[in-house]
């Protein structure tokens, strides 16, 4: 073991905590250090976590309300109408049906619940009708923070969602852009760009992040964390390639426990400040799954994903209640959730 990497570890560390960041250049060096220094790096991860967020954590949900025949070709994405899978099909969910999953999200601790559909973007008005009663209702039944995933938004939009009550926009990047080619076509990076500039422009909370694992090299991590940070992003999901059969990326290899975690806390390095929250793929740190606040996360998504099924609720209750970790927002008491009603996420 090298001690000066313990101290250029601590020295950045230090760096963070009296204000300053880190470059791209140590980030693609902090990235590259072998898992025997993973503890210490996780230690400084949760420091910063600590420092900037505080001892609590955000939850969050989704619903998706509209699933399949996607006119995006979106490689790791089961809806996608280019591939062939067995994601389920279906229009729009009942208003009511909407509000009683966010209700029993909000039991659980949820500070937010999404409102996700396959498409890109608000394009048609019965789409806008259908919107609007979502968000009406929503904001008539329920306290939980109002966000959707709605593909592309350009200024005009953004600005007709926040009317309708949609309080925060999650848009994910998905990828650096120098690997983005490889993962959609049907759009342009910029589109995403944008949209996420869209929604800053209109007073929405932004939430974007993207997908790990699905072939991108360590420095494409680094370039997606350091465009994040530029975008001034205030809620970073972090995702982990979930391999869906019939999608081109159906064969990668899922990513292992120790490199999750290793990627969580170079993201909570690269961004300090911001909401770093955990979704889609989380089952791959197996028994691992608590040490994601360790590694500096400071969120996680529960209840089931767009097309996959995520953890039981019951048992992420139960890691937080272990960890004496509270959700930040929680005035309601927690009914002991063992099923998750959604099919809900970030990653398809």
């Amino acid at each position: 073991m090298d001690n000066s990497i313990y101290q250029r570890i601590d020295g950045l560390t230090q760096r963070i905590l009296t204000g300053g960041d880190m470059t791209a250049d140590e980030g693609r060096w902090l990235i590259r250090l072998d898992h025997d220094y993973l503890p210490w790096l996780m230690a400084g991860a949760d420091r910063l976590r600590k420092t900037f967020r505080g001892d609590e954590v955000e939850i969050c949900a989704i619903s998706n309300v509209r699933s399949g025949n996607c006119s995006e070709n979106c490689s790791f994405c089961g809806q996608s109408g280019h591939h062939k899978t067995v994601a389920p099909k279906y229009n729009y969910i009942p208003a009511e049906q909407l509000v009683e999953q966010a209700n029993r999200a909000r039991e659980w601790g949820a500070s937010d619940f999404g409102v996700v559909s396959k498409g890109w973007g608000v394009r048609g008005a019965k789409e806008r009708e259908q919107l609007r009663e979502y968000f009406g209702e929503l904001k008539k039944h329920s306290d939980i923070g109002r966000c959707a995933s709605l593909g592309a938004l350009d200024q005009e939009s953004a600005e007709m969602l926040k009317a309708m009550g949609m309080e925060n926009y999650h848009h994910n990047l998905e990828t650096a852009e120098s690997f983005f080619d490889n993962v959609c076509t049907t759009h342009t990076y910029q589109e995403n760009i944008d949209t996420i500039r869209h929604a800053v422009a209109a007073g929405l909370r932004v939430c974007a992040g993207g997908i790990l694992g699905m072939g991108e090299s360590l420095d494409q991590r680094i370039e997606l964390a350091e465009t994040l940070r530029n975008l001034n992003v205030e809620s970073v999901p972090l995702n982990f390639l979930n391999p869906i059969d019939g999608t081109p990326m159906a064969n990668q290899q899922p990513m292992q426990p120790l490199e999750i975690l290793h990627m969580i806390a170079v993201f909570r390095y690269m961004l300090p400040r911001a909401e770093i929250r955990i979704a889609g793929g989380r089952h791959f740190l197996r028994d691992l799954q608590a040490m994601i606040f360790f590694a500096g996360a400071s969120g996680v998504m529960i209840g089931d994903y767009l097309t996959t099924k995520g953890r039981q609720v019951g048992d992420d209750l139960k890691m937080l209640d272990d960890l004496k970790v509270r959700a930040r927002g929680d005035t309601q008491q927690r009914r002991g959730a063992t099923e998750s009603p959604m099919v809900t996420s970030a990653t398809a």
